[in-house]
């Protein structure tokens, strides 16, 4: 059987399950909750990224045509905030802080344990959607530096054995969680 129509198939369910909203009709849902207008695109970018941790594509194009705003004047504002992803984001994110006092204590180190440790490369995300791995300009814990933040906890003073430890510990809460 081939299929084309996408809609159709988001639109079918399983006996007892909740039928997906397509992706036009997430953005009609959107653009009602928070407005049309361009002073918008800000709000309507962020409630994308809650949703689903990143800006899909096919989402932002099916935004901007319920907004009128071009595509090209939202991914504008998204390339120019940092705060916005183009790629899927793993459950824990994982930031190493680059800034003068956690680079002269060793952060590169700590960064480059992280990656070993878990198989990528900064800016990347895990096969599994556990962890993603960002480097950042400062996270504002010079005196406790080397600092990674996961998610909202701050580790301070690492080193490379203490941040491997820290990585294990969140495998296992996951391992247990599975």
């Amino acid at each position: 059987m081939v299929c084309c129509n996408t809609d159709t198939v988001l639109s079918e369910t399983l006996p007892g399950t909740v039928p997906l909203p397509t992706v036009q009709e997430e953005a009609r849902e959107l653009v009602g909750a928070i407005g049309s207008a361009p002073e918008y695109a800000i709000p309507l970018l962020q409630e994308i990224q809650r949703r689903h941790s990143y800006l899909p594509q096919d989402v932002v194009e099916a935004v901007s045509l319920e907004t009128g705003i071009p595509v090209s004047t939202l991914f504008g504002v998204a390339t120019f905030y940092s705060q916005f992803r183009f790629k899927p984001q793993g459950k824990y994110l994982i930031r190493v802080c680059h800034g003068t006092a956690c680079h002269v204590t060793g952060s590169d180190v700590i960064a480059a344990v992280i990656a070993q440790e878990l198989g990528i490369a900064e800016g990347d995300t895990t096969q599994d959607m556990v962890f993603s791995f960002e480097k950042v300009a400062c996270l504002g814990c010079c005196a406790l530096a080397p600092v990674v933040m996961i998610g909202d906890k701050i580790y301070a003073k690492l080193s490379g054995s203490k941040i491997k430890s820290v990585i294990k510990e969140y495998r296992m809460k996951e391992h247990n969680h599975a």
